[in-house]
């Protein structure tokens, strides 16, 4: 059986006070981090958000486009779209809660 995967889009804030999901930003997701965008430093708080977000393993989260740049494609392996959806929306949730 095939391994389920979203990709998906988000622009990315990094050097942020604090992490966290934002919200929708047009077709893409808007993700904070702290770390700064040096030496991948911004790419593995992001891996590590969304992984701690989606509860899924860190190694099921791969930025698959956008490396460099705040605009980023990540694969997710194990979950699906409506899921990440859901997951997502429930951590915009909480942060604007808090």
């Amino acid at each position: 059986m095939d391994a389920v995967s979203t990709r998906l889009r988000l622009r990315v804030s990094p050097g942020a006070n604090r992490g966290g999901v934002v919200g929708r930003y047009g077709q893409a997701w808007k993700v904070r981090v702290a770390a700064p965008p040096e030496g991948g430093r911004a790419n593995d708080a992001v891996v590590r958000l969304l992984a701690e977000t989606l509860a899924v393993p860190r190694d099921a989260v791969r930025i698959v486009s956008g490396q460099g740049a705040r605009d980023k494609i990540v694969e997710l392996t194990g979950i699906d779209e409506t899921q990440t959806e859901r997951r997502l929306s429930s951590a915009v949730r909480k942060e604007q809660v808090s």
